[in-house]
């Protein structure tokens, strides 16, 4: 990833129970295709309207 993407796309910041769903959401599809999936979440920033 190169500057500009990591500057559109920086880490979301989620609370204790966004977290949690995301975890849950994470095992739901490692059950289902028996995989190890980890989701990343992560905050669209447009970078046309901030510069």
């Amino acid at each position: 990833m190169n500057d500009h993407e990591s500057n559109e796309f920086p880490p979301a910041h989620l609370s204790a129970e966004q977290l949690s769903q995301l975890r849950k959401a994470e095992e739901a599809l490692r059950a289902s295709t028996g995989e190890d999936i980890v989701l990343i979440a992560y905050e669209h920033k447009d970078l046309k309207t901030i510069l």
